[in-house]
């Protein structure tokens, strides 16, 4: 399949370069409050990213969104100048805390977005670390999911299936992999993913069995 010409090595580079100029050069947009709170430096940096993303990508996109609904896929969309369709979500990362999971995607959204070679699904990252209450943006990630390498991810025992991140404070991109390779290789994760976990829900089907069994037995005055 074709690709788009953003994730060459050099125009995602670029973009990741400009994006951590971009938010180090905020004003102060903490307080000493929401400083201590992941979710809200994360929501302010969304903010921040969904008003200046368009003119970082400059002559690199056409048509460009960031109203989506919460459960939504997407923080950021838009066409390239080939009309691929990207699809971004924003993950932030506090450099110091020592385990963080972060959910990327549902296997079964994914699956059907990729059932089109146009779409990318892709991740933003914003590693950071707090000093006061100013962000100190230190990496920007921006890559497709396939760019990342399965020896960080783990699938997340929620509806069908949630590709996260095993440990955000690693990160290992495979620049340029195949996406082809890649969805093979999530097939092969999720079908030996599935037989665990219905071997899970088998034994927890014989829990109820024997504590309705228990119930059963007590009398009924209870």
């Amino acid at each position: 399949m074709s690709q788009s010409q953003i994730f060459n090595a050099t125009k995602h580079k670029q973009l990741e370069r400009k994006i951590v100029t971009l938010l180090n050069a905020q004003p102060d947009f903490l307080s000493s409050r929401t400083a201590s709170s992941p979710r809200a430096v994360g929501d302010a940096i969304q903010t921040i990213l969904a008003e200046n993303f368009q003119t970082l990508l400059g002559n690199l996109a056409g048509k460009y969104s960031a109203k989506f609904a919460r459960r939504s896929m997407a923080d950021l969309a838009f066409t390239d100048e080939d009309d691929f369709y990207i699809v971004v979500d924003v993950k932030t990362h506090r450099l110091d805390t020592s385990f963080n999971m972060p959910n990327l995607t549902s296997v079964e959204r994914l699956a059907r977005l990729y059932e089109d070679d146009q779409n990318y699904f892709a991740v933003l990252m914003i590693q950071y670390a707090i000093q006061d209450t100013q962000v100190d943006v230190r990496h920007a990630h921006f890559i497709p999911i396939e760019f990342l390498a399965w020896n960080c991810l783990t699938i997340g025992a929620l509806g069908w299936g949630q590709i996260q991140i095993a440990n955000a404070n690693i990160v290992n991109i495979n620049e340029g992999y195949s996406r082809k390779k890649w969805m093979l290789e999530l097939c092969d994760v999720m079908l030996e993913f599935y037989p665990k976990e219905i071997g899970k829900i088998g034994g927890r089907i014989d829990y109820f069995k024997q504590v309705k069994d228990r119930w059963e037995s007590k009398p009924d005055n209870l």
